[in-house]
């Protein structure tokens, strides 16, 4: 999103784009995490030393509110933050694959004619059969990564190792 764009939005909304606002929205848009508010407040106060951690909550519920920012909850006990992909001028329509035990979040392109497909007609058959509009969609798939799997494998196999 181009910053006319942005103050565009925010003009439209009544409310102002503020310096802080400014500076969170070009961290999130930034950066190549999913980030917590305390994330965001530790590189904000580095450009900004005079914005506080309650700013940067209130930002956020208000970038929520507006649909430029989307909040997740990955099971690590905080929300996480990233630009939503129809307000990014970097990131395209991903989701996300989430390690249950190491937190790690992978963003997941559906970059396959078949995966496409296959979610085209998800959300077709969900429209037709619940007769609800879908305008949106996040998919999540929760899981080990490749480190995590490795140790909960070798975990396994040391127990059956052992003589109980």
């Amino acid at each position: 999103m181009t910053e006319f764009n942005l103050k565009e939005k925010f003009k439209r909304s009544d409310f102002r784009l503020t310096k802080p606002r400014k500076i969170i929205f070009d961290i999130l848009e930034n950066s190549e995490e999913h980030l917590s508010a305390e994330d965001i407040y530790r590189i904000a106060y580095n450009i900004y030393p005079a914005i506080g951690l309650t700013t940067v909550y209130r930002t956020l519920e208000l970038l929520e509110k507006m649909g430029i920012v989307l909040k997740h909850d990955f099971g690590d006990g905080r929300a996480r933050y990233e630009i939503r992909e129809t307000e990014s001028k970097r990131k395209g329509h991903h989701h996300h694959l989430i390690c249950k035990m190491c937190h790690k979040v992978i963003d997941y392109k559906v970059c396959m004619d078949e995966e496409k497909e296959l979610v085209k007609k998800t959300i077709e058959g969900l429209e037709k059969k619940y007769g609800f509009h879908i305008t949106d969609h996040v998919i999540e798939f929760y899981g080990y990564c490749k480190d995590c799997y490795s140790k909960l494998e070798n975990q396994k196999k040391q127990r059956r190792g052992q003589v109980i």
